[in-house]
């Protein structure tokens, strides 16, 4: 916890320095005792520049600090200053040894940073500034060296010891103890670092890269997991062979570890050689995981092994560049996930979170661009914008390249900063050497905040036979960024007819408007001004164009058509994701109407129009089925409420219930036809059959609104689940409509799984989230329940979370007490772990998107937690800006 002063002090990237020193190897000592960890380093270093006069300051927190040396000679007290984040050695050479005894207590660091315990192991997790809890050091991401590690520890209690790069000797002593030393024979800096000293089981396989070295692949859980990690040990080596066969990145070690461990801050950690996950990212098995996790696990799977080279072997200078380690490894998870599954459904995916989350934070007090300019607390830019926006910085970057002079850009990057620590404009300027394409312009992606706005109006001239399309953008302003230049965005579109043919495309124009063709019929228009024509010739008919194809920049789109059209696009669209993205504008649209006659007290009314869209798209056999089940779900109240002025919780809410009421009545056959074709025959994980069950499990959600008749078939559902997912999706239908049997199977769930804490997340989940006033007092009992654990963050995010995030109906209640309950716990969690409480903080910063009511009321818990003393730098950060 800091002082007031210190947490408001701003870290700019206009005052980056190179560091003062390089250390050139280190070595690592571990003797892990029960009471007490002894730290022992030996660090080799040197002076960036010669015959320069300047102390060595090395971080440091919550350290005890035992002797220090410089080559033979212990030092005294006078030698060197200790505060309680640094160590300053007054004077030093030119190059020398230094060694650094401290002393640390894992089991009572609750803050999951550095080394601490999760079920009796020792693990660590130092990204972002971690290792400083660890032992004195440069810690920052432009120091990369070599490092050497041996871990001593009791040989009965903690078998398996490991760390990173490979293994090279191990032994034992005559106490009891055994060691084992690791070397990693790639730089990196210690944010990579990891450790894990435990009981472990592991399960073990071999992946032969593309020159015929083998690698020892493992997994290490604890023992009673150990039959859930068959799914996470397939998808590493999809994910290696992947990025083989489309980057050329081979990996690098004799072995790749994964450790699962149950407390952990984040989804997980690409420490080089030795991945520490969240369980919830490995352990799966038919009956204890849903498809959404084992698509999960796949993709973070695949993401923290792409680390290995956009992250490890290239890394960040600073973390002002977060960007480009994690925007770049996202884009290359979502390529990975979208080849290995269904690619359109898995772009509505990506859109439907960047636009919901994102969006959001984009126009919130928190706005910030991919690449920030300052920070107080780096642990509150882990955000979707650097992830999420960044993913589609790059695909934006990959569209205007196309493939093969992409990947030529990506072959570049690594080449030349191999064991390097750059920064963002180092990677454009690879693409722009590699294609030979100005980005220029486009750089301003990573400078610029908030989403740019895109318009769109449209001619035909019937006897000219030419079609234009004019665009223009806006860009709002966002704090510190009052003026906002054009974007370079690239606006992918093809023409079609009333009969779903393609036409041809010929630009009247001979400036270079467009982007080399991607594919027959299309092109990617170069939208670099304010606004911009583009004319097209030989267009015997009115075209229907299919615009931002794919989402091909994220940006919101204003383009006016009338219901008919989109419910026509929503039928017969060329583009996958614009057939989706038809749908949702046409639900949004009818939304925001029965929201305004709900205001002004007239008849609520769903046209037939929507009703006879939405019978079409469920009747088109053509359609993959993931397809068919996301047009048939409504936009989040979120994603909504971002269309308002003033977001009318809830009336969005109430529009929503009746648009599912009105449409289960009406197709009640159709849901009713569909779900009983799409019964399973034989569970497996193939995309078909994942697709069968999500289509299925929102035909039943329909359903679940005709009462009884829904409750029958759920109830059987129920009971009758060979697997998760079908399981899952029955009980939350069964507890969120509240049905006759909703206590009864909750208490039978409990029962099931209680011994699986993966599996009580999710039933803590389902009850916080249902959408109902009743879930208050059940949430507020929650908190009291013998398997709710406030120091385990997977459980903090599965009550706490999912209701303040998950149930804007309940969270937002007029009375307060969703406010009141997130202000309570966030101040608590605070105490233990500030970096959780941080990022539950993001629902109250929202607060001026509300009514004056609950603007009100946010506002005041907001001003509370600021009042608190000694409050968190992290959460300080986040309440101070919300509230300027």
């Amino acid at each position: 916890m800091q002082d007031l002063d210190h947490q408001a002090k701003t870290i700019f990237l206009k005052d980056y320095k190179v560091p003062d020193f390089i250390i050139e190897h280190v070595d690592l000592t571990f003797e892990l005792e029960e009471e007490r960890t002894r730290v022992y380093s030996i660090l080799k270093l040197k002076k960036q520049r010669s015959n320069e006069t300047c102390p060595l300051v090395l971080m440091g927190e919550a350290l005890e600090l035992g002797e220090v040396k410089i080559g033979d000679s212990l030092l005294d007290n006078s030698a060197y200053e200790v505060t309680e984040t640094t160590l300053t050695i007054l004077e030093v050479p030119e190059s020398f040894i230094l060694e650094i005894e401290t002393f640390i207590k894992p089991q009572e660091n609750f803050s999951l940073e550095g080394l601490y315990k999760s079920s009796g192991n020792y693990c660590t997790q130092c990204e972002a500034e971690g290792f400083r809890k660890i032992t004195y050091y440069l810690d920052r991401p432009d120091v990369m060296t070599l490092f050497n590690v041996t871990i001593i520890a009791d040989k009965v209690k903690y078998p398996v010891l490991l760390s990173n790069g490979n293994p090279v000797d191990a032994g034992r002593y005559d106490d009891g103890r055994h060691w084992a030393t690791w070397y990693d024979p790639f730089k990196k800096p210690c944010y990579l670092f990891a450790l894990v000293a435990g009981d472990l089981a592991f399960i073990e396989d071999y992946f032969i890269t593309l020159s015929g070295r083998k690698v020892q692949c493992r997994i290490y859980v604890q023992h009673h997991n150990i039959d859930k990690c068959g799914y996470a040990m397939e998808s590493l080596k999809k994910s290696m062979k992947w990025d083989e066969e489309m980057f050329g990145r081979e990996y690098d070690l004799d072995v790749y570890n994964i450790v699962a461990v149950d407390d952990f801050n984040m989804g997980a950690m690409e420490n080089k050689g030795l991945n520490v996950f969240n369980s919830k990212y490995v352990l799966a098995s038919q009956s204890t995981a849903t498809d959404t996790d084992f698509m999960g696990i796949e993709g973070v799977i695949g993401h923290e092994y792409f680390h290995n080279w956009s992250g490890n072997r290239v890394t960040c200078r600073d973390w002002f560049q977060l960007t480009l380690k994690e925007g770049l490894t996202v884009f290359r998870d979502q390529q990975f996930t979208a080849d290995m599954n269904s690619a359109a459904p898995k772009r509505i995916d990506d859109v439907n979170i960047l636009r919901t989350a994102q969006f959001a934070e984009d126009a919130g007090p928190m706005a910030h661009p991919i690449q920030p300019d300052s920070y107080q607390e780096i642990n509150n830019f882990y955000t979707v914008t650097v992830y999420n926006k960044g993913a589609e910085v790059i695909r934006m970057i990959y569209t205007l390249l196309g493939k093969d002079k992409f990947r030529q850009g990506m072959d570049l990057y690594f080449e030349r900063h191999d064991g390097q620590a750059v920064t963002t404009e180092e990677f454009v300027s690879a693409m722009e050497d590699a294609s030979k394409i100005d980005l220029k312009q486009f750089r301003r992606w990573y400078k610029q905040a908030a989403t740019p706005e895109v318009s769109v109006t449209e001619h035909y001239d019937a006897s000219a036979k030419r079609y234009t399309l004019k665009l223009s953008q806006y860009t709002p302003a966002t704090p510190g960024q009052e003026e906002k230049l054009p974007f370079h965005i690239p606006v992918k579109i093809s023409l079609f007819n009333q009969r779903s043919e393609q036409i041809p495309l010929q630009l009247v124009s001979d400036k270079k408007q467009i982007v080399d063709a991607q594919a027959h019929n299309v092109e990617v228009l170069n939208l670099i001004e304010n606004e911009q024509e583009f004319e097209f010739k030989n267009i015997e008919e009115k075209p229907v164009v299919s615009i931002l194809q794919g989402y091909s920049a994220p940006v919101k789109l204003h383009f006016e058509r009338d219901d008919e059209e989109l419910a026509f696009c929503m039928a017969h669209e060329v583009d996958d994701f614009n057939r989706w993205e038809a749908g949702q504008q046409l639900s949004t649209r009818l939304i925001l109407s029965i929201v305004e006659s709900i205001n002004v007290g007239t008849e609520l009314v769903v046209p037939d129009y929507y009703v006879d869209a939405c019978a079409t798209t469920l009747q088109n056999k053509s359609l993959d089925k993931a397809l068919i089940a996301r047009a048939l779900k409504l936009p989040t109240l979120t994603y909504v409420g971002e269309m308002m002025p003033v977001i009318d919780v809830d009336a969005i809410h109430q529009a929503r219930e009746f648009i599912y009421s009105q449409l289960s009545q009406k197709l009640s056959e159709d849901f009713l036809h569909i779900y009983q074709t799409n019964s399973q025959r034989e569970y497996n994980l193939s995309p078909a059959s994942m697709a069968e069950r999500f289509l299925r499990n929102q035909a039943l959600s329909y359903l679940m609104y005709l009462g009884e008749q829904g409750e029958k078939l759920a109830r059987a559902q129920y009971l009758s689940a060979d697997n998760m997912t079908d399981q899952m999706a029955a009980f939350s239908s069964l507890v969120h409509h509240e049905t006759a049997s909703a206590s009864e199977v909750i208490e039978d769930f409990y029962q099931q799984w209680k011994q699986d804490n993966l599996v009580m997340d999710k039933w803590f989940t389902v009850q916080a989230t249902i959408p109902n006033a009743s879930s208050m007092i059940r949430v507020k009992n929650l908190f009291e329940h013998e398997d709710f654990d406030i120091k385990n963050p997977n459980r903090v995010r599965s009550l706490l979370g999912a209701f303040c995030a998950s149930n804007p109906i309940c969270f937002h209640d007029i009375s307060g007490f969703g406010y009141d309950l997130l202000g309570r716990y966030i101040e608590k969690i605070d105490l233990v772990n500030p970096q959780i409480a941080s990022r539950l903080c993001v629902p109250l910063t929202r607060w001026k998107r509300h009514n004056e009511k609950r603007q009100q009321l946010m506002k005041a818990e907001l001003q509370r937690l600021m009042a608190i003393p000694q409050l968190s730098k992290d959460v300080f950060e986040l309440v101070e800006k919300s509230l300027k």
